[in-house]
């Protein structure tokens, strides 16, 4: 079966339409310094898996698509296409799904940015980390997509995700902490939190659980795994990330590549 393709395309454009994302960015740099202090409770998000943000590819999925960045260029597909838009913004630190909305986290800018639809964005300060639910500042203060003050951490996050409960979790100084209370669960972390029904825990390799099972990208394959952890299923796959979007078991490269299966590791054919 084929790749649903490299990350060619391009979002389309009149000629002057990126610009019309980018410069009411600009206009925002004044305003940073007036972004909230982290305090307040957390709302409900969808759950994600990404590595720390010393990958060059880090990504999110929901039941509306997968958005990624890799190499400070964010993209991201939509079923039924799967097509991939990557708008021309400043470098990119991280991606989430809040609600319908994919967003971008642009430090250079001090803002998160919606990455398609309805331009939109929101001054937020120098942004480390994106969850479902917060905007993760360099020094562990948060707010919500709306602006408003949410409770942080204190110390930049290497990566932030969302339970299914809606709950917070960051990999924060070789730690995996809990947001809501500040309790850490491993005080010795691996590189990538995967977001789980209830909870969070981290991982060596890129892994998504949800009610219909365990996947992961190890051993130069993409394997589905039962209750015990054994696996059951695999095919080969190369370095990347996983996730769920819907039906669709999915998978994202650094290159771009974006490649969906089912449950039972059969692959879409290319459209």
């Amino acid at each position: 079966m084929e790749a649903l393709g490299p990350v060619v395309s391009q979002r389309s454009f009149p000629d002057n339409a990126p610009m019309r994302r980018v410069l009411p960015l600009l206009c925002l740099l004044p305003l940073m310094s007036c972004a909230p202090a982290a305090t307040g409770p957390a709302t409900a998000g969808a759950a994600v898996a990404r590595p720390a943000a010393t990958s060059p590819l880090r990504a999110a999925f929901s039941d509306q698509g997968v958005a990624w960045v890799s190499g400070g260029q964010p993209c991201v597909a939509r079923p039924p296409s799967f097509r991939a838009v990557c708008p021309r913004l400043p470098a990119t630190v991280d991606v989430a799904w809040q609600g319908a909305e994919a967003w971008a986290a642009v430090p250079g800018i001090g803002a998160v940015v919606t990455l398609d639809g309805a331009p939109r964005s929101v001054p937020v300060g120098r942004v480390v980390a994106l969850s479902a639910t917060r905007v993760y500042r360099e020094d562990g203060s948060a707010v919500t997509y709306a602006g408003a003050p949410a409770r942080g951490v204190v110390g930049a996050p290497a990566a932030a995700v969302t339970d299914g409960q809606g709950e917070d979790y960051v990999l924060l100084a070789g730690a995996l902490r809990r947001v809501s209370d500040g309790r850490v669960l491993e005080r010795v972390a691996g590189p990538v939190l995967v977001a789980l029904p209830s909870g969070a825990r981290s991982q060596e390799t890129p892994e998504v659980v949800d009610e219909f099972g365990t996947f992961r990208l190890a051993n130069g394959r993409l394997e589905a795994l039962d209750a015990l952890g054994q696996v059951r299923r695999a095919v080969p796959h190369g370095p990347g990330l996983v996730g769920r979007v819907g039906q669709w078991v999915v998978t994202v490269t650094a290159s771009g590549v974006v490649r969906l299966f089912t449950t039972s590791l059969e692959e879409r054919p290319r459209p």
